[in-house]
């Protein structure tokens, strides 16, 4: 037997590790259906149409594993929640306070910061979904939107973001590695 299949082996010998990778599997496959199901309302092969014959949003469309295609529920990926984050790392430079929360607090003020970075995803991914939405009205990509329909599909796309964030840091706590890091992998 090949010394590489030895190790994955032995690696699944051990019932907590096992547990942790087939949990690590099982979101991961969760966050490929919940990355197919498409946003009410939306022609779906007109969205592939356009993402198969434009380049940067084919390149986009591939940065949230297909997302963005099916018009998913998941379309934003975990941008909203990295961006969030960067933003607060950066103003720790700016606001002395934070720094001393992220830097100096210890768990308590990590886990506060962090706190904080969910709170700010929420609107990061509202804004990013509306603008998604716009950018794909004004490419003719997708036709006209009631107020409802559209308040609609934003509060769904962004609790789509939100999903993720949550899976992503519940393999963080559960699992193997930066949950994270997995999913946008």
């Amino acid at each position: 037997m090949p010394k590489w299949l030895e190790k994955i082996t032995q690696l699944f010998k051990v019932k907590e590790l096992r547990n942790k990778i087939i949990f690590v599997l099982a979101l991961l496959v969760v966050f490929r259906i919940v990355a197919n199901i498409p946003v009410p309302g939306v022609d779906v092969s007109k969205l592939k149409d356009f993402f198969a014959g434009n380049q940067l949003f084919g390149l986009i469309n591939i940065f949230t594993g297909g997302a963005m295609s099916h018009f998913s529920i998941a379309m934003l990926g975990l941008g909203p929640y990295i961006t969030a984050t960067i933003i607060l790392q950066l103003l720790t430079m700016i606001f002395p306070k934070l720094k001393e929360m992220y830097h100096e607090s210890g768990p308590e003020g990590r886990n506060k910061f962090n706190q904080y970075g969910r709170i700010l995803t929420v609107p990061l991914a509202a804004m990013q979904a509306y603008a998604m939405i716009t950018i794909l009205r004004n490419q003719q990509v997708i036709g006209y939107m009631s107020p409802i329909t559209l308040l609609t599909s934003i509060v769904v796309i962004t609790a789509g973001a939100l999903f993720l964030m949550w899976l992503g840091e519940l393999i963080s706590e559960k699992g193997i590695g930066n949950g994270v890091s997995l999913l946008i992998f």
